[in-house]
């Protein structure tokens, strides 16, 4: 079988949950499935962090085009190689295929429905459009959590259900799940200006992130804990200047370190060197980041919406998004009780069990094919 992915996505210099889940579930496919072809399209050269691992049966077909690439040379590629399945891991789909083409689309959120303010004009109008044909016009549907399914039938009720399967992402073993390497640790922190102890968050620096709580929460709980710092790491994204002059008009801005878009290694290094990490969306259509915090043995408080509950489960704790008190009091408690801090991170490795990137990379290849 001829399985052909779309995977321009990993030449973008921006790294995010969508780009690490196709980066993860292509380090497994040529592995599990040594009897099919895999043809990955792209367009430019890969990120280096996202390149691909090569397997005998992966064909890396890169081919640039100036506008409106799946839509116009990977639409052509794909009619003229023929392949039997095509799966799509962004939610879009070619308007132009063959009849026989099996399309598997996989739907990652409908934050844009929720909260359309927090998008760009022209990319709203593109998720919009692009989302809806390919949620009405695939085969078969990969959601990543089951709240992502019940926004799917919310938004869309004439999808068919049956269509829908949840997948859950995982999580990379070999960056998180590792011993504490203090001396590297300490080489990151001084790089950073981390001096204290210090709340961490990972994400891009974006309006739905909710960062304005996180700092309204530390501008609260600093007086009490004047020994604690923020980190805020990831890349900026859309309006991340208000965000940005928000830290800068703190009066304590040299206590919040934003140390920008870290390589995957330095991430690792950080997160295992936390107090707590914090996630604070308004919105995930998973959270990746969860499940690595628990991998690091990082305690866990995130806001109790979306699919945050149905990743964290019992092993985080849980806060309302629009209220900074509430996450300034959790994070107190969770700083101030070694015993509750200890019970978070045996809960978080209990529930880890439950998600891998193989599992992940089986369970979509097994309904690819089927």
């Amino acid at each position: 079988m001829k399985i052909a992915i779309q995977a321009a996505d990993l030449d973008s210099d921006r790294i995010d949950g969508t780009r690490v889940y196709i980066l993860n579930v292509l380090k497994y496919f040529g592995g599990l499935d040594n009897s099919s072809d895999f043809l990955i399209y792209h367009k430019n050269d890969f990120n280096p962090e996202l390149t691909p691992l090569a397997f005998p049966n992966y064909q890396i077909k890169k081919m640039a085009f100036p506008f409106f690439w799946t839509q116009s040379r990977f639409a052509w590629e794909i009619w003229k190689d023929r392949p039997g399945v095509l799966w799509m891991p962004m939610q879009t789909i070619p308007f132009v295929r063959k009849k026989n083409l099996k399309t598997i689309v996989t739907i990652h959120d409908l934050a844009f429905k929720y909260f359309p303010d927090s998008f760009p004009k022209k990319d709203l109008r593109r998720l919009n459009y692009f989302s809806a044909y390919a949620i009405q016009n695939s085969d078969k549907i990969i959601a990543v959590s089951e709240s992502t399914k019940k926004d799917i039938l919310k938004f869309f009720p004439k999808a068919n259900t049956e269509k829908i399967k949840v997948i859950y992402h995982g999580f990379d073993e070999k960056i998180f799940s590792i011993p504490r390497n203090l001396q590297k640790e300490t080489e990151i922190k001084k790089k950073f200006l981390i001096k204290k102890d210090y709340i961490f968050y990972a994400g891009a620096i974006q309006p739905r992130k909710n960062l304005a709580t996180l700092i309204g929460a530390f501008e609260s709980l600093k007086p009490r804990m004047p020994e604690v710092q923020l980190v805020l790491a990831g890349e900026k994204a859309w309006e991340w200047a208000k965000i940005v002059e928000k830290v800068a008009q703190s009066p304590f801005c040299n206590d919040i370190i934003m140390p920008g878009k870290l390589k995957f290694e330095y991430l690792g290094h950080l997160m295992r060197g936390a107090a707590v990490f914090v996630l604070p969306s308004l919105y995930e259509g998973f959270g990746i980041p969860v499940l690595e915090a628990f991998a690091s043995k990082v305690p866990v408080i995130a806001a109790g919406n979306s699919s945050l509950p149905e990743v964290g489960g019992s092993a985080a704790i849980y806060f309302d998004a629009n209220k900074p008190a509430e996450l300034a009091k959790k994070i107190e408690q969770v700083l101030g009780d070694d015993k509750l801090r200890k019970l978070m991170i045996e809960r978080g490795l209990e529930q880890i069990k439950k998600f891998s990137w193989e599992k992940c990379a089986r369970e979509t290849l097994g309904f690819l094919k089927s």
